[in-house]
């Protein structure tokens, strides 16, 4: 690499943002193509001590080459246009690379085309850089697995220190906080985005359920899988997430992402939009579990809210504990999404069912039970046809419990706009209800592990906590590189 890309490089692409790297495109100082080349060197040297990036992408130069000349036309798609992004290791992509969910029963398995986001981000003038490292099977393999790991690619390592990674969307979130790449995709059933997404101190947007096509990323739930971005700062996270929102005739809830048609994205980046908000704050959800300096650090941040013009309503009762709402759904569900979606795979695939899974993984029990597979066995007993009653009482109660009960009662009855959360407590209403929320990087403990907000919302409420993720973004500017 040259001297000029060298400098780049380690000298300004660690916390450049879009619209920067947009800047030196269009200004000439920089091509698509360098800019690939740059996050290919870093990835190089980097992930042999972070291990997020499973592959590259063998064609990542050629498409950054092919969008520099379209640029070159006066063609530029959108503010990705030219930008590298890191996809989850679950998300199909009709190229030369593998889409495996963690797993090396599936190392072999090349999608037939791509999901559907994919297409949009490809569409945007992404360049896809290559895949993440995750929990294997979205950590329901094993109720003993450590977040981060798979029999693929072995450990997800937090960039900030011996901290928990995070999962299951692991090495999505530690490649963008090591900056090996700006913006990268996860998914979530239950934590899968918020969870990481704190413990790398990064902005990660779970989405409403339906926000984003599902189709074409390998499932776990269908009433609770949802991909969506992790970005360094809100604005990043919002441009992507913008070009990834859509109706996909292949999956019926998305119908409903046309009311984000014609929003503009970076309009909403605003830093006055938390004046006269009304911020409700469900203590007894959290206040047990957090140690006495995430409670000290959690009152810094209300502090900060306030300054900002928030008024603060203490103390709201949501009427039920995450406890309560159990993984009976996602128990009953994955065997049947999981066998929909292997079924489909080109005849080359052997794995065909989880029950193909589960034999593999016996006949190669030292690379891959290390952590065992209860909870993949356990999930095999289930018909597979979602007809049990006990998973359609699952379904109705959590829809009760985490919409009705939890959200939609705290939001009416205290006229509030938001609800948050210290770290990721309180991600299981959300993810159970299908409802929105975002992270914010706030503060660091002593030993220098990140500390996050998230943020809840009403469904499809992404635009107004887009909004005021970013003005308390802006006010704390809280977030250091590793």
């Amino acid at each position: 690499m040259n001297r000029k890309l060298d400098d780049l490089q380690h000298e300004w692409l660690e916390e450049a943002t879009i619209r920067q790297m947009q800047e030196k495109m269009s200004s000439g100082q920089l091509t698509a193509e360098e800019l690939t080349v740059m996050y290919m060197k870093t990835i190089s040297e980097k992930n042999r001590n972070i291990n997020a990036v499973l592959e590259l992408n063998p064609q990542a130069v050629h498409i950054a080459r092919a969008l520099d000349e379209e640029r070159h036309r006066g063609i530029v798609r959108s503010l990705l246009h030219g930008i590298p992004v890191l996809l989850k290791d679950n998300m199909d992509t009709g190229d030369g690379m593998h889409t495996s969910c963690g797993s090396i029963a599936m190392k072999n398995h090349y999608a037939g085309e791509d999901a559907f986001l994919v297409k949009k981000l490809r569409e945007a003038g992404a360049v896809i850089l290559g895949k993440t490292n995750m929990t294997e099977w979205a950590n329901f393999m094993s109720d003993r697995m450590r977040n981060g790991w798979s029999s693929r690619g072995g450990q997800v390592n937090n960039p900030y220190g011996l901290f928990d990674v995070g999962g299951s969307s692991s090495g999505s979130a530690a490649a963008v906080a090591a900056n090996m790449s700006a913006v990268s995709i996860g998914t979530e059933t239950s934590g899968s985005i918020i969870n990481p997404a704190v413990q790398n101190a990064l902005v990660g947007i779970k989405p409403t359920v339906g926000a984003i096509s599902r189709s074409g990323i390998i499932p776990l739930s269908f009433t609770q899988d949802t991909p969506g971005p992790f970005a360094r700062t809100v604005e990043d996270a919002a441009i992507t997430f913008g070009l990834m929102v859509g109706y996909d005739e292949t999956d019926p809830v998305t119908r409903k992402a046309e009311r984000f048609n014609g929003i503009d994205w970076l309009s909403i980046c605003d830093a006055t939009s938390l004046a006269g908000k009304r911020i409700g704050i469900a203590r007894s959800i959290f206040v047990r579990e957090i140690s006495t300096e995430r409670k000290e650090k959690f009152e810094e941040a209300l502090q900060h809210f306030e300054s900002l013009g928030a008024e603060i309503i203490d103390h709201i009762d949501l009427g039920t504990m995450e406890d309560d709402l159990g993984y009976d759904v996602l128990l009953y569900e994955f065997k049947a999404a999981l066998n929909e979606y292997l079924g489909k795979t080109p005849a080359t695939n052997p794995i065909r069912t989880l029950s193909d899974i589960i034999q593999f993984n016996k006949e190669h029990a030292e690379e891959t039970l290390e952590f065992g597979q209860v909870m993949l066995e356990k999930v095999d007993r289930t018909s597979g046809t979602l007809t049990e009653p006990e998973y359609i009482e699952a379904f109705l109660r959590n829809r009760h419990l985490a919409g009705e009960l939890a959200l939609d009662r705290a939001f009416d009855e205290h006229k509030i706009d938001m609800l948050v959360f210290p770290q990721d407590h309180g991600c299981s209403f959300s993810a159970a209800a299908g409802y929105p929320a975002i992270t914010v990087p706030s503060s660091f403990t002593k030993e220098g592990e990140p500390f996050c907000i998230t943020i809840c919302g009403k469904a499809y409420s992404e635009p107004e906590l887009i909004g005021y993720a970013y003005a308390y973004e802006q006010a704390t500017k809280a977030r250091r590189k590793p």
